[in-house]
């Protein structure tokens, strides 16, 4: 027979062991992986038309509260000195009802050998209808690192056409101090098609109005992109 004392740190072990248990359920970790022909933000290629590889990680609790940090390589014209980009993000998301989710966050956008001089920081809320529509609006005041306030709304729907493939479209505004530049208009179509539970391949077209095209000479208008991205 065990004596008591045994039986105490047994208990205790085994709470120890439950304890972290729900601890390590509470908090979990993913990440992202991807090649991509251009990268494209909001209309404009931050590539200049080349292709990048991306990355990223996330870390959510139990309560929807998550941090993140995604790295691209970049290129501007003119050439800025910029080679990469790292969004740093925090915020929360989950369902608000069983059809509507919410994700509101703070995202500092990084570009490491630039001593900070494009450095900026957007607040994003996207609402999401039953995984099939969304509704993005981002406010700065230092937007595109411009020293002016700038606001993007995009709205886009998902259409699965089958268990593999689903298209994607969205239209978005950026409404700019004219200070820091004209408002432009930008659309994109996607076509995704699921290759592995981990893996899809997304081709996207992308346009702009004569603004952007303005704004970003060379970098915005009518443009494609071919990425496979994974997940894990």
């Amino acid at each position: 027979m065990k004596s008591k004392g045994t039986i105490v740190a047994s208990a205790a072990a085994l709470a120890g062991l439950l304890c972290a248990g729900s601890v390590q359920a509470q908090v979990q970790v993913s990440g992202t992986a991807a090649v991509t022909s251009d990268y494209v933000w909001r209309g404009s290629s931050q590539s200049d038309g080349d292709p990048a590889a991306q990355a990223g990680a996330k870390v959510t609790v139990g309560s929807g509260w998550y941090a993140s940090a995604w790295g691209s390589n970049v290129s501007f014209t003119p050439d800025n000195g910029a080679r990469s980009e790292f969004d740093l993000v925090a915020g929360w998301s989950g369902a608000l009802s069983p059809d509507w989710s919410l994700d509101a966050n703070l995202t500092r956008y990084v570009y490491p050998g630039t001593g900070r001089a494009l450095d900026w920081t957007e607040l994003n809320v996207t609402t999401n209808w039953k995984q099939r529509a969304w509704l993005q609006v981002a406010h700065s005041n230092d937007a595109l690192a411009g020293g002016y306030r700038g606001t993007y709304a995009q709205l886009g729907v998902r259409v699965p056409l089958n268990e593999r493939v689903r298209l994607e479209a969205a239209v978005g505004q950026y409404w700019l101090a004219t200070a820091q530049g004209p408002d432009y208009l930008h659309g994109q179509l996607s076509a995704i098609a699921t290759l592995t539970p981990a893996w899809e391949v997304r081709a996207t077209v992308h346009d702009t109005d004569s603004a952007a095209k303005r704004l970003f000479p060379g970098n915005a208008g009518g443009r494609w992109e071919l990425a496979l991205q994974g997940s894990f």
